[in-house]
């Protein structure tokens, strides 16, 4: 499988764990556990579910946004005190200009102005994740952290 064929097939991954009623944070996570770390419990869905619609329906940061910056920290977080963190700095801040330059903004009630749970609200949030899961792929594949 080529490069933008991974991409689109994450993509899809996303939006399919979304339309099985995960929430944003939810999808990427589950979506990029499977990818990037197969053994870890897919029960630690559990610590993301209060990141989706921006932050427990908060409408702050995109709940895509939040679990894309979860699956760079499975690649570049640190284990100790004795790691820099700016390797998931780094790359946490660039992957957030990305995402901001893609969509124009990170904030969920600006991202989603529909009121959330409706039917456009999800259908816009389908979207959003699904165009996360693919833009997060491209960016793991240009900074040679996946294959």
């Amino acid at each position: 499988m080529n490069k933008e064929e991974k991409a689109l097939e994450v993509r899809n991954m996303a939006g399919n764990y979304f339309k099985e009623g995960f929430n944003c944070t939810e999808s990427i996570f589950m979506t990029f556990r499977e990818e990037l770390s197969p053994d870890m419990n897919p029960d630690t869905v559990k610590l993301f579910t209060g990141f989706g619609s921006g932050l427990g329906e908060a409408g702050c940061l995109c709940g895509a946004l939040t679990g894309s910056i979860v699956a760079i920290n499975m690649l570049a977080g640190r284990t100790g005190l004795s790691e820099s963190r700016d390797p998931a700095y780094n790359l946490a801040q660039e992957f957030h200009n990305r995402f901001e330059e893609k969509f124009g903004a990170t904030c969920c009630r600006v991202l989603n102005q529909h009121p959330f749970e409706t039917r456009e609200h999800l259908t816009t949030c389908l979207k959003i994740t699904g165009n996360t899961a693919k833009l997060l792929m491209e960016f793991l594949q240009e900074k040679n952290l996946v294959e």
